[in-house]
């Protein structure tokens, strides 16, 4: 049994599961906002009530992904959507408080992770796993374990340059909130998605009614889907010249759009430095799920 634990800006949840992926329970309750201390007590207390329902022993180990890092200079949280645990040292006062051994890791990385052990990545040595929702972010599984990196931000994608940028129309970029501007998460998050279509003509409208009209064959809304399209052609083109993983897997959000799995490998062949490009782009099998089961496979199968 391995439990883990997904810790989110607006939802904390909790689940055991055995060796084969089998779940054997769960519990979701509302993050407390802004407070450390009470972050550290509202996750011991899913812990001892998930730990309760399938009957773990205080030996069970405990997995938890995180908006954000550990430093590995300093053992503290940093880069943390959750600002208030950011300076903290929540591994240690996790295994603290709990009294169990605890392990930590980004939430990205959590998903890559769950998919790689038994989700769309089943099987695939090297699994790059995408976040596309309010941000974009990445986590690469190697084998079934997180790819931390030295500074660990591995697979950080979204803070870096837009590639091949189009000098009229996407130079200098939006401005990011990590200081820079034309960061690939700026074109391709939601709210990017939605500043893109509003900034050449349509309406200022949500991602999801873009979509919507794309598929009626509204002209602004598929041209925005096309630009979208292109430059996540773009932004994986330089992941798979780099990683070249066996497979890329899409969640958050914006993975829900069924073109994208149709548009966009059609394209990597423009951009990644290869004769072909044969690398599957899929949906990922456990949605919100995978975050919280890939912080159980924190802990790999004994």
């Amino acid at each position: 049994m391995r439990i883990g634990v997904d810790l989110g800006g607006t939802k904390i949840e909790a689940i055991v599961l055995d060796d084969d992926g089998g779940e054997h329970a769960r519990i979701r309750i509302p993050s407390p906002q802004g407070d450390y201390t009470k972050t550290i007590s509202a996750i011991c207390d899913v812990v001892a009530d998930v730990s309760k329902i399938a009957g773990c022993d205080r030996q069970t180990n405990v997995g938890v992904g995180i908006p954000g890092a550990t430093s590995p200079k300093t053992g503290l949280v940093k880069n943390a959507n959750s600002t208030w645990l950011i300076g903290h040292s929540l591994e240690r006062d996790l295994c603290d408080a709990l009294a169990r051994d605890v392990r930590i890791d980004n939430d990205a990385n959590c998903f890559a992770i769950s998919e790689a052990v038994d989700g769309a990545g089943k099987d695939c040595n090297v699994v790059f796993g995408v976040i596309l929702g309010t941000g974009v972010g990445g986590g690469i599984a190697i084998n079934g374990s997180p790819l931390t990196g030295r500074n660990a931000i591995t697979g950080e994608w979204g803070h870096n340059p837009m590639p091949w940028p189009n000098t009229e129309s996407e130079l200098p970029g939006p401005s990011c909130y990590c200081g820079k501007t034309g960061c690939i998460e700026t074109f391709l998050s939601g709210p990017g998605l939605q500043h893109d279509h509003a900034s050449t003509g349509g309406e200022n409208i949500s991602s999801t009614e873009i979509v919507s009209r794309a598929e009626k064959g509204d002209t602004e809304a598929v041209a925005t889907m096309q630009r979208y399209a292109d430059r996540l052609a773009r932004a994986l083109s330089g992941v798979i010249n780099i990683v070249d993983p066996d497979i890329i897997v899409l969640g958050g959000g914006l993975s829900n759009i069924a073109s994208l799995y149709e548009d966009v490998p059609k394209l990597l062949g423009r951009y990644v430095f290869s004769d072909v490009c044969e690398t599957p782009l899929v949906k990922n099998i456990h949605g919100d799920s995978s975050g919280v089961r890939g912080a159980a496979w924190l802990w790999s199968k004994s």
